[in-house]
């Protein structure tokens, strides 16, 4: 059988909300190319094609058995996060998409399940949010791993790291577009900048202790978790030589690597091999990034036993 744990959609209650709303968000909708469908943009930020299976559902499953997948965990996109808008809106929109997704896959319990989004510019509505929508059925939430110099081991969001640990759920870590000047150009900014992110936010994770405090958090890396385990030697180092980097944690960062999970989006069949090697088949699962541009489809063939151990007590 064939999952995927990293895939997109937008209910239609969504689109109703963004048409509605579109002049509080800067919503766009541009035909670029006559061959595909019209790109949408949010607040100016991260256009993207809105292709058709991101807001059929209908189709959405069709695609999904025809390229053999049994069951998709489903989440938000990035792009509507919303953090940087004033938060009554984001906390609105959160909940008419978590609203929608678990509508969903409430409606199709065999084949899906979904993660929210919370509005994390809202701390205190965050941890009110994901445990609402933990009590009606969602497995867990999709977070950006920063946002305008944010990230998830901020003091004020303790609240909804004691309600991901109560209720088991699954964290999925999904960066925003990186916003380096730097990477401009031959849109580096999402071929690199997106794993940098994913590292910066996941070392952090470790280092801060987070890890160790709420050990029943099922904290999920995109992109096979960018580069962090790949430099995992490096920390490693620096843990045992600087007590500014061991201070806050028992456990070393070789073996805190294998506390969270990754999924397989790598596009490279080495690396994802050194992957499973390195933190074990039961911390990588398959997934896709469907339907943006940027997917691996269908996922990685990586056996189910990290599908089985990230979806246990969820």
């Amino acid at each position: 059988m064939l999952y995927d744990v990293h895939t997109h959609a937008i209910p239609p209650q969504v689109m109703r909300w963004l048409q509605d709303n579109h002049h509080k968000v800067n919503a766009q909708w541009k035909k670029k190319d006559p061959l595909k469908a019209e790109f949408l943009s949010v607040n100016g930020k991260w256009e993207f094609e809105l292709k058709e299976v991101f807001t059929n559902q209908e189709l959405y499953l069709q695609e999904q058995a025809k390229a053999g997948i049994s069951f998709s965990l489903v989440s938000a996109i990035p792009q509507l996060f919303l953090y940087e808008c004033e938060p009554e809106l984001t906390k609105e929109l959160a909940s008419v998409y978590n609203d929608g997704l678990i509508d969903w896959s409430g409606q199709n319990p065999e084949r899906l399940s979904a993660l929210a989004t919370l509005p994390l510019n809202d701390p205190s509505a965050a941890a009110l949010e994901l445990e609402r929508v933990m009590k009606c059925g969602a497995k867990g939430a999709i977070v950006a791993s920063s946002w305008a110099g944010r990230g998830l081991t901020e003091s004020d969001l303790t609240p909804m790291w004691e309600v991901a640990n109560a209720y088991s759920a699954i964290i999925f870590v999904h960066p925003l577009l990186c916003e380096d000047q730097r990477l401009r150009k031959t849109m580096m900014a999402n071929l690199i900048g997106v794993p940098w992110e994913t590292t910066i936010c996941a070392t952090d994770l470790l280092l801060s202790g987070i890890m160790e405090r709420y050990p029943k958090v099922k904290v999920l890396l995109a992109h096979g978790g960018g580069f962090f385990p790949y430099q995992i030697g490096r920390i490693q180092t620096g843990y045992e030589k600087w007590t500014a980097v061991s201070s806050n944690i028992t456990e070393s960062p070789r073996q805190a690597l294998c506390k969270f999970w990754y999924d397989s989006v790598l596009w490279n069949a080495d690396s994802l091999q050194y992957l499973v090697e390195l933190v074990g088949r039961d911390r990588v699962v398959p997934g896709t990034d469907y339907p943006f541009d940027l997917c691996e489809w269908p996922p990685a063939h990586v056996g189910s036993d990290g599908f089985r151990s990230l979806m246990n007590n969820n």
